[in-house]
This record gives structure tokens, sequence and C-alpha cells, in this order.
């Protein structure tokens, strides 16, 4: 039975193995509680412990087992293959000797498109990675890092056939090496218009509905040229990991320090300029690689893959006539690419099927023992009631958090730890916003039935809540709490295939005629998704949720009747 691991080593520190055409991954942040799992001095690495045990302990295998090992590299070195390098044996040593001993480097953007095109089930596609950085290019290509890499995607070859590279530009001390990085660009600008302490990039996007992008657009548009041949040019330090030189417009100085001091509305524009540059460079450049390869699918990875307004946008006008962006297109993604590079270019395995969950993680185990802290009680024994009875709690507008089989593998809750709820009142969104402590404007998205959602949506979801779509207006009204600003929605579909949410969004469907539930992760502020029942419970007291389900156990707060709760929904009309 041939098994093959790939593991990331890096931020978002992740494992995966496949066996027998099985995919088992974790990230290694479910167990060390820090998100993103980042180490705390730059080039200090770690293995993913944790997450590598929970893989092997899962298949059942140990690492003798184990035929290849690969995993992206991040320093100076060839294109993907195998190689000796000092970075393999320094990463080697932070594994058992069985594993180090077969471990092998990819680079890290051919691990990351790996990652979605080896899922897509496409026989030819496009492949393209953009993030902040990658692997070091090497002289074959040009000096400094992955950034911006084109791919032409086929089961017998990986051909890279575009990498926008550094450039120089006259500086005011002489000549200056600007980084084309897109990643680096969206993530300056976030520093300066989302205040310290939440998630720059994802705020700023949500932020960027409220905004009118032609307000800084022509002063951003001159920081960003876009030039023949897909290339990419960004001003210095634009491009480049600063976050400290202060950004000029109209008079007015923006840093990282300044964004709490300006008004809100000033900053809604700069956002919306910025989401409207950076997504029609990643246009230019995905039109290109259509001209190269006259693909039809375009797939899309990196940490750029995870603006889901951009993927929503591309999707409609890059020219391509299907867009599949990775499951995870984080770094934690990579670990996944590289060991489905073993599987499929190195052992000649066929294709694991296209997926339609990412449950490949553990399962939450068994609810602690003894009495449950704030006078919440579980309910067991419900069986074929379960489903009926929390259905019927989320019709009568309960929040409820739902942890039931494998955990995601990715940055997004897909319904295995999530917190549900009926989208139906815009207060609810309110309501959660405060629990998790974001800011009222961020919005919280919906999962629907697959076979439903266009009745209720414009454009193509995703399984896995990578793209944005447009609540179709006569609808809208029926989920305030999904709906953003901008008419927008992060839509997550739910196959027949899914394990987790699929029975309950049919039943809440049927007694409400709304095929869409509000889904945000079960999480705190600043901490990542939630893993074992234990922490469920532990945060569903103290986000004072309505209702909990671990599995087959209903976790129920004081002031909730299960009897009230069903006998009130059942009896009253669909709405």
């Amino acid at each position: 039975m041939p098994a093959v691991l790939g593991l990331n080593f890096h931020h978002d520190t992740s494992a995966c193995l496949v066996v027998d055409g099985r995919i088992y991954a974790a990230e290694e942040e479910r167990w060390s509680g820090v998100k993103h799992n980042r180490t705390t001095r730059k080039g200090i690495l770690t293995a993913p412990t944790h997450a590598l045990d929970w893989c092997l302990r899962s298949a059942g295998i140990t690492a003798d087992d184990i035929d290849h090992v690969w995993t992206p590299s991040m320093r100076p070195s060839p294109r993907h293959g195998s190689w000796a390098s000092p970075e393999q044996a320094e990463l080697a040593a932070l594994l058992p000797r069985a594993l180090g001993q077969r471990l092998k480097l990819i680079s890290h953007h051919t691990a990351h498109v790996l990652a979605g095109y080896l899922l897509s089930g496409e026989e030819h596609a496009a492949g393209l990675v953009i993030d902040a950085g990658g692997s070091p290019l090497g002289t074959d290509i040009a000096s400094g890092r992955e950034r911006i890499t084109g791919y032409d995607l086929r089961p017998d070859s990986i051909d890279r056939i575009h990498q926008v590279a550094p450039a120089i530009a006259p500086g005011p001390s002489g000549p200056v090496r600007t980084h084309p990085s897109l990643g680096h660009f969206y993530r300056n600008l976030a520093l300066r218009v989302i205040p310290p302490g939440n998630e720059v990039e994802g705020s700023m996007m949500a932020l960027a509905a409220f905004g009118d992008p032609d307000h800084y657009y022509k002063e951003l548009s001159d920081l960003v040229h876009l030039g023949e041949h897909g290339h990419v040019h960004v001003a210095a330090p634009w491009g480049s990991y600063d976050a400290d030189t202060p950004l000029r417009i109209e008079g007015a100085i923006w840093t990282a320090q300044s964004a709490d001091s300006k008004p809100l509305d000033a900053r809604a524009d700069l956002a919306a300029a910025a989401q409207r540059v950076f997504a029609k460079a990643v246009i230019h450049v995905a039109r290109h690689l259509r001209r190269l390869t006259a693909a039809r699918t375009l797939v899309f990875s990196g940490g750029c893959a995870l603006n889901s307004h951009l993927n929503g946008t591309l999707a409609e006008e890059s020219g391509f006539e299907n867009l599949f962006v990775a499951p995870a297109p984080h770094d934690a993604g990579t670990a996944v690419g590289a060991a489905l590079y073993a599987w499929n270019y190195v052992l000649g395995q066929p294709l694991v099927p296209t997926p339609e969950d990412a449950d490949w993680g553990p399962l939450p185990g068994p609810l602690p023992d003894g009495a449950l802290a704030g006078g919440y009680r579980s309910v067991s024994g419900l069986g074929e009631r379960l489903i009926p009875t929390v259905a019927a709690l989320l019709a009568g507008h309960h929040v409820v958090g739902w942890v039931r089989g494998g955990m995601e593998f990715g940055p997004r809750a897909l319904g295995h730890r999530s917190i549900l709820a009926h989208p139906g009142k815009a207060e609810t969104k309110t309501r959660l916003n405060t629990l998790k402590q974001r800011a009222e404007y961020r919005p919280l998205a919906p999962l629907a039935l697959a076979e439903e959602a266009d009745a209720w949506f414009l454009g193509d979801g995703d399984p896995f809540m990578n793209r944005v779509v447009r609540a179709r207006h006569c609808k809208s009204d029926r989920m305030p709490a999904v709906v953003h600003h901008d008419g927008t929605a992060r839509l997550q579909t739910v196959s027949r295939g899914h394990s987790g949410v699929r029975p309950l969004l049919e039943e809440f469907h049927r007694l409400t005629g709304v095929p869409v539930l509000l889904n945000t992760s079960l999480n705190f502020k600043g901490t990542p998704i939630l893993r074992t029942a234990e922490q469920a419970v532990a945060a569903a007291v103290e986000l004072g949720l309505d209702a909990l389900v671990v599995e087959d156990t209903l976790v129920l707060a004081p002031h909730v009747r299960i009897d009230t709760a069903v006998s009130a929904s059942y009896g009253t009309d669909r709405a």
C-alpha cells in the first residue's frame, strides 16, 4: 500500500499524508493554539509534530511505511526536483530518521499550484500562484523569489511558463531592486487601513465594500504598472515587506500607526481602491496565461487566492471558462500539493477524486466528563431526532455550534467546526460579530444546498468558501445576515457528498423554505478554529451560544428548552 507525505515547515505549518488514495491532513495551529503557527524568530523552523503524528496514527502506519517525503523549499535551489542542499539537511534533522532520509524538495509555488490542479479533475489547466513570496528562483530564471508564477499543467508535465521577477529601478541613493509582490502590496495597504489587533487583509477586503474605489484609484494605480506579456511592476517599496514607509496621498500620511486615527469612510475608500488595483493586476496576468495556454480552466492558489472578492471577479473577467481555487490556497496547502506531487507524478498513482468536502482532519473526541460550566446541560440519545431538533432550534433563530466529523483542512469553517444560525435577521450578524469581537462591517458567510444555490445567488459558488458571488435581489431580504453591503456573499455550496452539515441543511430547508444557513468558524478572536469537543464546549459557554452539537450529543444553554423550540418551529409557517 503506497504512502506519501507532504510537509510544510514554515508559517501555517502542516502535514498531509496520502495512503491508498485517501488524504489525511491537518494544520499544526490546531494543536499549538497559535494562529498560522508562526515561529517567533525569522529563520527558525519547526516541524508539524502533532499534525504529522495524527496523520500517521489515523492511517495506522509508522514512519517506516512512508515511501516518499516532500516539502516546499524556501531557500536558494533549482526548480522542483530531487537535490541535496543545506536546507534539505536542516529540515531532515527536524524529522524522525526514517522520514528525514526520504525528504526531497519541491518549489513553493509548484506545491501551491498542485494543491489545486491535482484535485480539480482537469486534464489541462493554466495555473496561477500569487503570494508574498515563495522559493528563491536561482540564477536559472532570475534573482529573487517566486512572487507571480504561471504554469501550463497536464497529467505528464508541470511547465512553468510565466515568472514575474524583480526589477531594478532608480532610487534616491542609487539603483533599487523592486519586488513585484502583489501579496506584499495588498498587505502593506491593509496595514495602513486596518487598526492593529485585526486580520488586516480580510478586514480590508470587507471594508472595501463600503468605499468609493474612484477616490484614491489614480494614486494607487500609479504604484502598480501593468506591462506587456503579463508583466507587473510594483513601485518600491510597496511590493516588498516594508511596513514602515508612510504612504502620502492628497496631503495625508497613511501609516500602520495612524490607521486608528483616520475616518472610517476615508479608510473604506482607500480599501476599495486597493482592492480594485489588486484585482486588475491579477486579471492582467490571468489573461496573459489564457493566451499562452489556451486552457479552458484556471487553477488559482497562493495566499492571494484567499481573497474571495478577487476570485469572484477573476471568474467573471479572466477569460477562462472555469476557475478552480485550491481548497487550501494558503501555505498550509503546500503540504497537500507536495504529497499529491509524490502520489501522482513520482509514484504514478491515479488522481484522488475531486473533493466535495475538506474533512481531512481529526475527529473531535468525547465530551468532557462531569457537569458542564455555566449551567449548560448535555442531551444524548436523540438518535434520528437530533437533526430535526437542531433544525428547529435554528429555525427559531437560536445560534448553534456544530462539531461533527473530521476537522476541515484550511482557513475556513466548512460545516465541521462551525457556528450556524438562521440568515433571516440582520441582528444575528451583529450578535455574532459582537460575540467574536469582529468589526461590525465584516460580513458572515452563507452555506447553501448546491442544487438550490442558483435560485438564491448569481455566480458559481465554491465547496470551500473561496469565492464571492452576488445574492439575488429578490432573495436578499430573506437572508440579510449573510449578504454584504455591496450585495455579495462568500458562498459555500454544500453537495450531497458533504459529510458534516448536509442533512441539517436539508431539514432546515424543509422547515423554513430557506436552503441557506449562516456559517462562521467556531473559535475566538485571534485563535485557530477549535479542534476538540472539550474546546468546543468551553467556547460555547464563553461565547454564550444557545446550543452546541458534538457528534450525536446536543448541549443546551440554560435558557433553551427543546420542546418549546421544536413545537414553535413546527407550528409556524415557512418564512
